[in-house]
């Protein structure tokens, strides 16, 4: 659900403070702790941290973008995702990987929610230099801190600079197997550079997994749930970051596979539902417009 709210969150009111993160990452964020606020338990992901960080004022609940039945199906989708990606990193630890990397993290908080199992690994949090220097400050004012096993790696996409290159400079080691996961960010690019990207991580040690979620074309989207996704496209076009890039479930596999994955497998919003959504007595399902790819090499 794209929105022009642009608020900046506490903390960065100075004036050579951090800028902000991008609204995006914000609504992300106060679309989990919405879950936990309005929908009632079981929860499908408790995350108020993100709320925490991004410091909204007292009357956030009220924004258009917050409205709990217009946004019901976004929001599920919202948490569904997350959830996916804890559980996923949670297994592949269990199994012996030691390394995780997100790109285009946000205000991502799975550093500070599951501890127990990230201090076991070393993560890596790959977003624009602003963002980063925002969050660091926040996890520091808020007294989580950065501790040693937590890279937040600045990469400044519209400079085209190597996101490879500095990941490599700040400690990961490609050699060794890794979950990367990339998610809201392959609508904003070219096909070309998803591919690309997935050209790099196919190249990882065996034994690495991709998680990465795609928004599907509109003739592919429940009924129910494509004037949503129209309403976010025409919100994200005005706010100058337009979705351009929309994908088949058949054609994101054979993309993963050109790329060189040994393995490629798409996960539905409709399985997300049946998963976590099954025994809900609310209704809440989560929108059928996005897909995750999860490839392995």
């Amino acid at each position: 659900m794209a929105d022009e709210y642009t608020e900046t969150p506490a903390g960065t009111e100075a004036r050579d403070a951090p800028e902000a993160p991008d609204a995006t990452a914000v609504r992300v964020a106060l679309w989990r702790a919405m879950h936990v606020l309005l929908d009632p338990p079981p929860h499908v992901l408790s995350d108020e941290i993100g709320l925490r960080l991004a410091a909204p004022d007292d009357g956030w609940r009220a924004r258009p973008d917050m409205d709990p039945r217009a946004t019901s199906g976004f929001r599920a989708a919202i948490v569904a995702r997350a959830r996916f990606i804890d559980d996923l990193v949670a297994e592949r630890a269990a199994h012996g990987i030691a390394q995780y990397v997100i790109l285009g993290a946000g205000l991502d908080t799975f550093a500070q929610r599951r501890p127990e199992i990230a201090a076991r690994l070393r993560m890596f949090e790959i977003d624009q230099p602003g963002t980063q220097a925002w969050k660091r400050q926040r996890l520091i004012e808020l007294g989580y801190g950065i501790p040693d096993w937590l890279r937040l790696v600045p990469v400044d996409f519209e400079a085209s600079a190597d996101w490879w290159e500095r990941l490599s400079a700040a400690g990961f080691n490609p050699g060794q197997p890794a979950v990367v996961v990339s998610t809201g960010v392959s609508m904003y690019l070219t096909k070309d550079a998803t591919a690309a990207t997935l050209r790099q991580i196919a190249a990882l040690a065996p034994g690495s997994t991709l998680a990465m979620t795609f928004l599907l074309p509109a003739e592919l989207v429940d009924d129910a749930d494509r004037s949503g996704l129209q309403a976010a496209q025409r919100g994200a076009r005005a706010s100058g970051t337009p979705f351009i890039s929309f994908y088949t479930p058949s054609e994101v596999l054979t993309l993963a596979r050109e790329a060189g994955f040994k393995d490629a497998q798409h996960v539905s919003g409709t399985s997300l539902a049946e998963r976590y959504f099954a025994d809900r007595t609310d209704g809440l399902r989560p929108s059928t417009g996005e897909g995750l790819l999860v490839a392995a090499t």
